[in-house]
């Protein structure tokens, strides 16, 4: 049994919880990394306790959530501009002041101590003093913060409490009122619950279902999808991919939604012409009961990757993934298919709740330049359809010029075809298309359509 001075030592020789969550945010800020990505690789690569696992995660995710607030804070705490401090440097404020004013269990003592013993780590002394100056300030001025009347400015007011960007704020407000605006700022601030998809090829979501609970995952089936499971609470992660690793697929609730639309049928020709990682594709797949044929394409070599990977795991034999421009006419490829997906590169304003640094990566002028690629991604995909056959249009954002308006267009323009309907997930009604809103549905939003040959749907989902 290891004595005091030996539990001691290993003790000090495990990661620094802080210390990840630090280097994490500063890849996501100053690198451009996506904060999955990099929290994922930080922390298989350190032998963090299940509790620092939490820990780490809950600081990346928050601190990247609220950096419009945390940012806003600081400049009122330092004379010169933010973007004058050293990355790293500034990174590890903002870390510091998330924790002094948004976790309320962590002593504003200990948050300030340990920013200061990391900005050791990468400063000199003057930083260092320069670090411990800014953080005590704020805990000193915490309550004398005043925020913007939300009767006055609720444009400020939403950004700056509910993190979220001002231009941003200011369209939602503008859709969806004050109370809208807001809930949908909040449900984006929600940590997501980890939904399954059960790959229905191995396993049925019945006896899953009760293998995860036996196994203390607290789990539920999705309401939305019938091969779908939410886990609302996990033990570990670890036992889930090594005991399950072929059973599931980690996929949205809405995102679900789109491959039973298409209703491929087994032995059928699919084409999925933005396939990648292959979510859908497998879901699809899956529909198809492993028969048939799905030409899987992404103009991206590396995501082509991830769909064979992704389909090696889940035991699928049908996908040929290639690469391809999804704006590209292939001629081998004209009336083939019997179903062709096209789930478009969108603004994603739709799933901002699991796309933690998302909200301030996009712009304005950013949401001017998906349409004009959807609508030639729609009509090229379109000659890919065989007639009778059904075409399903998907995006995962909220913006009706993404969504309503581009196959509102196509089938202006193409009076042969039309809209096929489809049953709603819940009510069991018949819709020509489908918009989920977060703050309506309790679900990410999501925008979708179909069509056979004389018929198009409209979709929207991650």
């Amino acid at each position: 049994m290891a004595n005091i001075k030996e539990q001691a030592a290993a003790v000090n020789m495990l990661p620094n919880a802080r210390l990840t969550a630090a280097q994490v945010i500063n890849s996501i800020f100053k690198d451009g990394a996506y904060a999955n990505i990099a929290l994922g690789k930080a922390l298989s690569k350190q032998n963090h306790s299940e509790q620092d696992r939490r820990f780490v995660t809950e600081l990346v995710y928050g601190t990247v959530k609220a950096k419009g607030t945390i940012d806003w804070l600081l400049q009122q705490l330092v004379s010169r501009p933010l973007g004058k401090i050293e990355p790293m440097i500034l990174n590890i404020l903002r870390l510091g002041v998330f924790q002094i004013y948004f976790l309320e269990r962590i002593p504003a003592s200990a948050a300030c101590n340990e920013s200061v013993n990391l900005a050791k780590k990468f400063g000199h002394e003057g930083i260092v003093k320069f670090v411990n100056g800014v953080l005590r300030g704020a805990v000193r001025s915490k309550e004398s913060i005043v925020y913007p009347d939300a009767g006055k400015d609720p444009r400020q007011y939403l950004a700056l409490k509910e993190f979220h960007p001002d231009w941003l704020v200011k369209r939602w407000l503008k859709q969806f009122g004050f109370e809208g605006a807001q809930a949908l700022c909040r449900f984006d601030n929600e940590p997501p619950p980890l939904t399954l998809r059960v790959n229905t090829l191995v396993i049925d979501r019945k006896t899953l279902l009760a293998s995860l609970q036996e196994d203390g995952f607290e789990a539920e089936p999705s309401k939305w999808c019938e091969d779908g499971i939410v886990c609302t609470k996990i033990p570990a992660l670890s036992v889930l991919f090594s005991k399950y690793n072929d059973m599931f697929y980690v996929q949205d609730e809405s995102s679900m939604l789109v491959a039973p639309v298409l209703a491929p049928q087994p032995g059928q020709t699919v084409i999925d012409v933005c396939s990648a990682p292959g979510g859908k594709t497998t879901h699809l797949a899956q529909l198809m009961q492993n028969k048939g044929v799905i030409y899987a394409t992404d103009i991206h070599e590396h995501k082509i990757k991830l769909i064979e990977e992704n389909s090696r795991r889940l035991g699928i034999t049908i996908i040929e993934p290639s690469l391809q421009d999804a704006a590209e006419f292939k001629p081998e490829w004209a009336s083939m298919a019997d179903c062709v997906l096209v789930d478009a590169p969108c603004s994603g304003l739709g799933v901002l709740r699991r796309r933690a640094e998302a909200r301030w990566k996009k712009n304005k002028l950013d949401l001017k330049t998906f349409p004009p690629l959807q609508r030639d991604i729609l009509r090229n995909a379109a000659r890919y359809v065989k007639p009778g056959g059904r075409l399903v249009y998907s995006t995962c954002t909220l913006e009706q010029a993404e969504n309503h308006y581009i196959p509102a267009e196509f089938l202006e323009n193409n009076p042969n075809w039309q809209y096929a309907g489809f049953q709603h997930p819940l009510t069991g009604e018949t819709v020509d298309e489908l918009q989920l809103l977060p703050q309506h549905d309790g679900t990410d939003g999501f925008g979708r359509w179909r069509r056979p040959t004389t018929a198009c749907i409209p979709t929207s989902s991650p």
